[in-house]
């Protein structure tokens, strides 16, 4: 086999490695469920009714590099803190009153925590926020503005630390 054909057909391997790596990285997240139990062990079943897939669920990270840490800085609130930065890259697009691109119906991030009848807010949405913001980093997605690397430590104090609303615990 010629050196270069070799050369080509290798670097196609790699590539195609690489993608199946990340296509399969998780073969049980976007399962089909109705209930949490309809998911494997550390899976949740989330997303708007009709429309529900397991989704993986991160335990906070304990390295001693977690943002979480108390020597990470002051404790985020979601009124000083967390509220502009969710405002700016999650509710603009798809996790507000209008969800012109997520579908999503069953939360909102555009309030701290939902009355009754109303879909969860973001203090119920916190260890997901920390999931998919932080440890993943796979939102929001990459056609929606991104948080600074900053930004993303700043969600995840804020939801290690328990997700305070505002300093002194009052709006």
């Amino acid at each position: 086999m010629d050196a270069r054909l070799k050369g080509g057909f290798l670097s196609l391997a790699a590539v195609l490695v690489a993608a199946g790596c990340i296509i399969s990285q998780d073969e049980l997240a976007g399962r089909a469920c109705s209930f949490d139990a309809d998911c494997p062990e550390s899976y949740t079943c989330a997303g708007p009714e009709g429309l529900r897939t397991c989704e993986v669920i991160y335990p906070p990270s304990t390295s001693s590099a977690d943002a979480g840490t108390p020597d990470a800085g002051p404790v985020p609130t979601y009124c000083n803190d967390v509220q502009p930065i969710l405002a700016a890259s999650c509710v603009s697009n798809c996790h507000g009153a209008v969800t012109t691109g997520s579908g999503q119906t069953d939360f909102r991030l555009d309030y701290y925590e939902g009355e009754a009848g109303q879909p969860k807010g973001a203090k119920d949405m916190a260890a997901r926020i920390k999931a998919r913001a932080f440890d993943q980093r796979s939102m929001p997605p990459l056609n929606s503005p991104q948080p600074t690397d900053v930004q993303r430590a700043v969600l995840a104090r804020w939801v290690t630390a328990g997700a305070p609303l505002c300093d002194g615990g009052t709006p």
